[in-house]
């Protein structure tokens, strides 16, 4: 069954993309751009489209500071479901559009959390496995993501999280009230106080809402599991470098 008018909403976290690919979204979605570019980010088109907002943000934080944003702007306001992407998905979610209908057209459920992408990744607590041999990293930084880890939920951090590459996911309005509106105020203000936050929380958006969702006994022995076979970052994993999904 067709989901209702504005039951789904898909939060984009846009800087210089083009974004001529909403034009795709079916028209019951709610669109809203968190727009950190300076270009104009819709066409005419789009502007006078029902349903769509653009909203600005200063140019920090990255995608994570735009959807926690969102999450506490609107926490009282939420729709339903919720997708999250950044200015162009299809590099890490090349199904994006096909995943959005099943979703609009009820074959899909977040139920309550649906990472989006092709490639399930393991990375420990200070990147040391993906980010810092990532070759968009070249000065080989590490990661704080057990740091945000401990500090955001209170706990000892794991050793390892896994996710799929692409901060791209699905979810539900009942999970993410499963948390207070001041647990995401304080997550988002560790998205601009920790650095490369965003990284961090690319590896744990699962947890923010519930129990991570991904089982590690279904990833190859390197903590890698490809959902469409891509033959260059087969090549990458094989050779001991780190695909560019991070």
């Amino acid at each position: 069954m067709t989901a209702s008018p504005h039951s789904i909403e898909l939060v984009i976290a846009r800087h210089e993309e083009d974004l001529r690919w909403v034009r795709r979204v079916p028209t019951s979605v709610k669109v809203t751009v968190y727009n950190k570019g300076v270009s104009r980010p819709l066409t005419a088109e789009l502007e006078s489209r029902a349903g769509i907002s653009v909203i600005p943000l200063p140019n920090k934080g990255r995608e994570a500071h735009s959807y926690l944003t969102h999450l506490v702007e609107r926490y009282g306001s939420l729709v339903p479901r919720m997708v999250f992407c950044q200015g162009h998905p299809f590099d890490h979610a090349p199904d994006f559009h096909a995943r959005l209908r099943d979703l609009e057209g009820g074959d899909a459920t977040p139920e309550p959390f649906l990472w989006y992408g092709f490639l399930e990744e393991t990375d420990d607590l200070f990147g040391r496995r993906l980010f810092v041999p990532w070759s968009k990293n070249p000065k080989r930084q590490e990661l704080r993501t057990g740091m945000l880890y401990e500090e955001l939920f209170g706990e000892p951090s794991p050793e390892f999280f896994h996710f799929r590459g692409g901060a791209q996911f699905a979810v539900t309005r009942e999970a993410v009230h499963r948390r207070p509106e001041e647990f995401y105020r304080r997550a988002l203000e560790l998205s601009t106080a920790t650095p490369l936050a965003a990284h961090s929380y690319e590896r744990i958006w699962d947890r923010l809402f519930g129990p991570p969702v991904i089982d590690p006994s279904t990833l190859g022995p390197s903590g890698v599991r490809y959902l469409k076979r891509i033959r260059r970052l087969e090549v990458e994993v094989g050779l001991g470098k780190s695909a560019d999904s991070v």
